[in-house]
This record gives structure tokens, sequence and C-alpha cells, in this order.
């Protein structure tokens, strides 16, 4: 059984920083990635920096116990989780940029047997332009895309819905989607979310999964 030990959460936002602690809580290290120097004092000051209902409270232990700290800058985990902004440009089409600049980010700090989940709501192929991304800095590693279920990094996409104010709870209470590059990718990705999730784990293709988070309009990522 593969054992997710570290975890690196690249964006403390609203959906990335509560997972981030619900983590911690679960017994794992985790190493929050932002690139707001402000962020990164607050939160290891065990102060939270929105408002969401329990974070406090899961936050300050985490920081207390020691399973938790803010960076920022990566350093090497098991698990790295990508839940940075894709705001809309040009008023259809979704601006990658910040995943990019994550993948940039991270990639010199992956390993074998890492596997990469993106979070972030995300257009169809977004998970293989991750990977692209990826691949351009880290040419030494083998990908799903060139190494089908024999690679060295493992790559997956999860979408998050989540009601402000409930955040906490419906991360624990609610269903995953989970779309592998591969299946090996998409069971790996969801024995890591039954650490902290008790609701369904569905296990699906990436761009299946990217799919559920275009509200009904299909947007291809170009």
């Amino acid at each position: 059984m593969i054992q997710y030990k570290r975890v690196s959460m690249i964006g403390l936002g609203y959906i990335g920083l509560p997972t981030a602690a619900l983590i911690a809580s679960r017994g794992c290290e985790v190493l929050g990635i932002d690139v707001s120097p402000s962020i990164v004092a607050t939160l290891n000051s065990g102060k939270i920096h929105i408002v969401e209902a329990e974070l406090d409270v899961l936050l300050s232990g985490a920081v207390a116990s020691g399973r938790f700290r803010a960076s920022l800058q990566p350093e090497p985990a098991d698990v790295f989780m990508v839940a940075v902004p894709t705001p809309f440009k040009d008023e259809h089409q979704a601006d990658l940029s910040y995943i990019e600049a994550a993948a940039k980010n991270i990639a010199p700090v992956l390993k074998k047997g890492d596997l990469v989940i993106l979070e972030s709501t995300s257009p169809v192929g977004t998970t293989e332009k991750l990977e692209q991304w990826l691949r351009a800095v880290r040419p030494d590693l083998s990908f799903p895309g060139n190494a089908s279920e024999n690679s060295d990094i493992r790559l997956a996409y999860c979408p998050e819905r989540v009601l402000p104010g409930r955040i906490i709870h419906e991360l624990v209470s609610n269903d995953r989607i989970i779309g592998g590059m591969t299946p090996k990718c998409a069971e790996q990705a969801a024995a890591f979310y039954r650490l902290f999730v008790e609701g369904n784990c569905l296990t699906t293709s990436a761009r299946t999964a990217e799919i559920t988070t275009s509200n009904g309009v299909l947007i291809l990522a170009r």
C-alpha cells in the first residue's frame, strides 16, 4: 500500500487552505505554498486570512502540532495538489497561467512515485497541459502521456464543489469525481482522497472529470 506522508498544497485560498488543514488533521505533514509573503506569515502564526467556519480551529491545531506550515517555495513531497485560480479572460477562455506557473514551480522537486493532482476549476484538456508543462522541465522523469501505467509520475484531476460556510463539512462528506490520466493514476488518487473523504470516491478519466466542472458548458483548453 502506498503511503502518503507528506503533502504539498499549491495555492492557499478558499479551497486550498481548508483542504490542507483537513489533511493535516488526518496526520499527514502538509506544506502549503503561496505567492503572498503576508499570507505565508499569517498562516505560520496559526491565524487565517479568509473567513470560513471551523477553519481557524483546524489550522491553529495543525500549526501547533507541526503538521502544517506555509512557504513561498516548494519542497519534495509525496503528493502535490494544485488549487490555484483559473479566472476567465476575454469573457470566455480560462486563464491557465496560474496552473502553468505552479507546474514550473513544483517540477524541479518532483521525484519518481509522486502523485500530482489538479483541483483548480479547469476546462477539458487542462490536466494534459499540466503534464506537458511538467515534462518540459523534467525530461528525466516519465509521465502517463509517454509511459502510460508505468510512469514515474501519476497525474489526476479532482474538481471541488463546496458551499462557503460549509467547506470543511463538505470536503469530508461530498462525493468526489477523480479523473486519472490512466486507471492506475485514478486509483492512486482515490486512495489518497479516502484518507480524509467520507463520501464516495468515483474514478474516471481526467477529461471526464474535467467536463463536470463546466456547469453544462463544454470548454476546451487551448
